[in-house]
């Protein structure tokens, strides 16, 4: 053993893991771009020793890109494909099952909520995928992928639309669920007017192959999530692929079964006026499956009710403010009225997050998933589980 490896107590540094990989590229003046997508793809390649595989040596955990809305990318292809969007419109990503008929019945009950919600659907796409590049696991379990557009009334606001969606997108959820279809598969990954993801089963190299709009030069954004995940507490499915709707995770909520049962009792007692309908939705959160979705849940929960995203995550991740000597009083004053509703999302966490125009990381009050950023001389700022995710001169980084 050479000195660098020697152990220290029960610490050995040759054993130090930190399962998934995640990060985000971000351009601090809003600058979309492709080269920017292009970056996070290639960085998310670089965390493809944080994901397991499978024996058939190119089906992967899960991994994906979440983004800022490439609203023109997305006019260019509704075009070509003959639909009409407004000057308010929504992306959906949505898996539904193989069979022709049970995915045409998914796509109705999806569309006959979005009309409920005094919205109105321009039409589907089928999302170009080039499935060679999938193992055998992935490719048997593999969902038609398609992103349904959907225009909203003129006047409208973004979150205003974001929240339709969202009651929408649970109770198509909810009602497909009952429907009982064989090989239903039908999961929305996202319906929103702000962010938009590319998931799957696939290994990070192949994620942009997979995805063929992901190497479309038109597709650009200024914020871009990466994920590449170490299947844990559930098994690798396609829907289970990170980033979720508004968040990535590093890490274990080890509270979660506390956490899932005082969401649902304390359901009854959430209220908003911007969600008249909430208690329609119940439940707010999922109470079985990945730990890390029902965090994004409820995350997604506070956004859809007004909360903005970082009061949002202090909330549900606070830092360990009790002993705190240095913290201010107004601080502290706001963690310890909070700690009485809402009880923390605990465990070794890092967590980056955006609703399409804010980018930020969160991590645990341990700081046991750490996380480095740097911003370099063209504006980004690249924040990631490790360094090295992308290469730059050493003389162009201004920060870090």
């Amino acid at each position: 053993m050479s000195e660098d490896q020697t152990p220290t107590g029960l610490y050995r540094p040759q054993d130090a893991r930190e399962s998934c990989g995640f990060g985000l590229i971000a351009h601090l003046e809003g600058e979309a771009s492709h080269a920017l997508v292009e970056t996070a793809c290639q960085a998310l390649t670089r965390m493809t020793h944080r994901g397991a595989v499978d024996a058939d040596g190119k089906t992967g955990d899960g991994c994906g890109v979440l983004m800022s809305l490439p609203t023109e990318f997305f006019r260019a292809v509704a075009a070509e494909q003959g639909m009409w969007l407004d000057q308010q419109f929504a992306v959906g990503m949505v898996f539904l099952g193989q069979d022709p008929e049970v995915a045409q019945r998914s796509r109705e009950i999806l569309e006959k909520h979005v009309r409920n919600e005094t919205l109105s659907v321009a039409g589907w796409r089928e999302v170009p995928v080039d499935q060679s590049v999938l193992g055998t696991v992935a490719a048997q379990s593999l969902p038609r992928i398609e992103q349904v557009f959907i225009n909203a009334p003129f006047g409208w606001g973004a979150h205003d639309i974001e929240r339709r969606l969202f009651v929408a997108r649970r109770l198509a959820s909810a009602e497909n669920a009952r429907a009982e279809q064989p090989d239903s598969a039908f999961h929305v990954a996202t319906l929103s007017n702000m962010v938009t993801v590319y998931k799957g089963l696939v290994m990070p190299g192949n994620l942009s192959q997979f995805f063929p709009d992901l190497s479309d030069k038109r597709l650009a954004s200024h914020i871009c999530l990466f994920h590449q995940r170490f299947s844990t507490n559930t098994l690798p499915e396609w829907k289970y692929a990170q980033p979720f709707r508004f968040l990535a995770h590093n890490g274990e909520i080890n509270t979660i079964a506390g956490n899932r049962s005082w969401s649902e009792a304390r359901t009854p007692k959430f209220a908003t006026p911007l969600l008249p309908d909430l208690q329609s939705i119940r439940p707010l959160v999922n109470q079985e499956g990945s730990d890390s979705s029902s965090l994004d849940k409820m995350l997604e929960l506070f956004l859809a009710g007004g909360m903005d995203v970082f009061r949002a995550m202090r909330i549900l991740i606070p830092p360990a403010w009790q002993a705190e000597p240095d913290m201010s009083p107004d601080l502290k004053a706001f963690y310890e009225f909070n700690s009485q509703h809402v009880e923390p999302w605990d465990g070794p966490a890092g967590i980056v997050m955006t609703n399409g125009t804010i980018a930020a990381c969160n991590l645990d009050r341990n700081g046991l998933r750490p996380a480095r950023y740097v911003i370099t001389d063209n504006q980004w700022v690249t924040l990631a589980s490790e360094v090295g995710v992308w290469d730059y001169e050493e003389s162009r980084s201004e920060e870090h």
